[in-house]
């Protein structure tokens, strides 16, 4: 007889457990993977819609295109989870697992930075970042800022990412001399596992022109003057605002009473629940990581293992280690990556800074065709 598993969330995590436990357990295993969107998309080519390289059309991958083996998926919207009962409730059905695994990601609240819905300035949805992209293709004069309103966030490097970016496109258009580039972030450098890396972003910062704020949160905007308010009250000039939405786990998990402090806690070994038989991997949960998805995939691995030992009764695999990495775009084609271990030295963690290179964009590159490929079989 076989298990039945269901995976909440069709992201890097979801998708990396389900597709895992196929190819190691076969018919051993019946995933049922639900996600109330009809497509994937890679956290990083949102930078690519919002700076017109890539329309939203060539970043979406269907759902309906996954082929692997004992896996359903289905699109609806998860409305009760009971993990108690190990009993999942959607708007068209209901579910019961043998194991869930909860890979719900994070929600974004707009409403939590007055002003920001009203104006709609975010790029880390696909919608928010089209809604943008005209208005960055015909900017070309005044005060630009990426801001971060509320941590944690998802993929740290992104707000450094995005000011890069703009500062090469605006460049590219001949405007640039006529704009100031402002990165407000809650950090004191950018990423502060490692300070090579830091050291590169803010060198390459001073060389475009770009200043850093550090250690502040925009805590909402005031369309009547165009200015960015921050959360000891300074006011920042304005014309353009992309912004990093607070985070906040989907509402559905924060009423299934499994949240505590605002996440999942989860065993940061096997990412086990405190309820039996439940599981939770990448940023719903609180693990210690950074809301990435190379760390959700690294965690679903994880579980995965610890499933197929259970299955098969076979001996405890190695717990969760805590390491991942993110690949940072500098512009000219080149992108650097960090690599960063979290666990290691509990409480300060580690980063390694692999340099800007045409070398690692082709690894970058190689890397998303890979899981399209492993996760799709496209």
């Amino acid at each position: 007889m076989s298990t039945s598993v269901l995976v909440l969330g069709a992201g890097f995590g979801g998708l990396e457990l389900s597709t895992r436990l196929s190819k190691e357990l076969g018919d051993e295993v019946d995933v049922t993977l639900i996600d109330r969107a009809d497509a994937f998309v890679f956290g990083f080519s949102k930078l690519d819609v919002l700076f017109g390289k890539r329309g939203s059309r060539a970043v979406r991958i269907p759902y309906e295109d996954i082929t692997t083996p004992h896996v359903r998926f289905r699109q609806e919207t998860i409305t009760t989870i009971d993990p108690d009962a190990r009993r999942v409730v959607t708007d068209l059905d209901t579910y019961h697992g043998d194991i869930v695994v909860v890979a719900l990601g994070a929600d974004y609240d707009l409403t939590a930075t007055p002003g920001l819905a009203d104006a709609g300035n975010e790029f880390y949805t696909l919608a928010g970042a089209e809604a943008l992209r005209d208005r960055v293709a015909s900017f070309h004069a005044g005060t630009a800022i990426v801001g971060v309103c509320g941590s944690p966030f998802k993929c740290p490097p992104a707000p450094s990412e995005a000011a890069l970016l703009l500062d090469e496109h605006l460049r590219g258009r001949g405007v640039r001399d006529d704009v100031r580039i402002q990165v407000v972030m809650p950090f004191g450098v950018p990423i502060p596992p490692s300070p090579d890396t830091s050291a590169a972003i803010l060198r390459t910062f001073a060389e475009r022109g770009i200043e850093f704020v550090p250690d502040h949160v925009v805590a909402s905007l005031d369309p009547a003057t165009n200015e960015a308010v921050l959360d000891d009250g300074t006011r920042l000039p304005s014309d353009l605002f992309l912004g990093v939405p607070v985070h906040r786990a989907p509402a559905v998990a924060e009423t299934s009473g499994m949240t505590d402090g605002g996440w999942i806690p989860v065993d940061p070994q096997t990412l086990a629940t405190r309820f039996p038989g439940v599981y939770a991997v990448g940023d719903v949960t609180s693990v210690g990581t950074p809301k990435a998805g190379m760390f959700a995939e690294g965690a679903a691995r994880v579980v995965a293992d610890q499933l197929i030992a259970r299955i098969r009764r076979a001996n405890e695999p190695p717990g969760y280690d805590g390491k991942g990495a993110c690949y940072i775009e500098f512009g000219g084609e080149e992108v650097a990556r960090v690599d960063v271990d979290f666990f290691s030295t509990p409480g300060h963690p580690t980063g390694t800074f692999v340099p800007p290179s045409t070398d690692t964009a082709a690894e970058k590159a190689g890397y998303a065709s890979s899981r399209r490929a492993r996760w799709f079989g496209a």
